[in-house]
């Protein structure tokens, strides 16, 4: 059975056809088991695991080779330029949008986010891997969940139980209203901000692979179909051609994720900070 894009595309045709009579004998798409699992290795250590360490090696590795050429040479060039790049990057669009110049003690913690979103859901094209980290709801969780608590840390450690206060009774409505509002208010601020934010990851990473492992086994269906072989060839490019498409597209959806995830943060951490606004 095929677990990812690469497996299908690197499977023998013995493998990708199920065991059946030879008249009936066709391709099945893998269970949703099959394509969001990866068997555990080295006593519990899965490929999710290692994707995930991986995104926070690379990231570190670039940082850390930027700030020791940057003390070698101040003019920036290659992975200076690259780092460089970045923070900039995050700076001018998340931190300073969102949060103000308040938010720069902040950028720290949003440029490893999006280095480690970007980087986890980069695996969903790369080939030997075709399964990005954040297809599992593991990682969007925990991500979500520092951020919960790092808004609400910010909220208290800067307006202290005011933030609570501003955030449960915002000022200017009625008194009569507050019996609807407050309850509305705390759902959406401490309950559904942590909870969209993993599902919004979790749910457009997933998607993307099955729509990749979808055209992998559509395209190799045509190509290794024991039947017809030769008259099924021509059909095989459609999907393929589709398959490259969306691979272009999901390398589009990997920044564009974690863009929307680090952005989402900034506005939290900004709206504790200065809850008036």
């Amino acid at each position: 059975m095929i677990a990812s894009p690469l497996l299908a595309l690197s499977a023998s045709p013995a493998a990708l056809f199920a065991a059946e009579p030879e008249n009936t004998r066709g391709l099945k798409f893998p269970s949703i088991d099959e394509i969001v699992v990866w068997p555990a290795k080295f006593g519990g250590f899965n490929k999710i695991a290692l994707i995930s360490l991986i995104a926070v090696v690379v990231p570190t590795i670039l940082f850390w080779l930027a700030a020791m050429k940057g003390k070698k040479n101040p003019i920036p060039r290659g992975v200076q330029n690259v780092v460089e790049a970045s923070v900039d990057f995050m700076e001018k669009q998340i931190v300073m949008p969102t949060i103000g110049p308040d938010g720069m003690r902040y950028l720290p913690m949003l440029t490893a986010m999006f280095f480690f979103i970007f980087i986890g859901n980069l695996f969903e094209i790369i080939p030997t891997s075709h399964m990005p980290a954040n297809a599992r709801m593991a990682n969007p969780l925990m991500l979500a969940l520092v951020t919960w608590v790092m808004f609400i840390g910010v909220g208290l450690k800067h307006n202290g139980l005011g933030y609570l206060k501003q955030t449960l009774f915002p000022p200017g409505v009625p008194k009569a209203l507050y019996l609807l509002v407050t309850p509305i208010e705390f759902i959406s601020t401490f309950l559904v901000r942590p909870f969209s934010l993993a599902v919004r990851l979790f749910a457009n990473m997933l998607a993307g692979h099955i729509l990749l492992v979808t055209f992998s086994v559509l395209t190799l269906g045509l190509l290794l179909a024991e039947t017809m072989q030769f008259a099924l060839v021509p059909l095989a490019i459609a999907p393929f051609l589709g398959l490259v498409a969306f691979t272009a597209f999901e390398l589009m959806v990997a920044f564009l994720q974690a863009y929307i995830f680090s952005l989402l943060a900034g506005v939290y951490i900004g709206g504790a900070l200065h809850p008036a606004h």
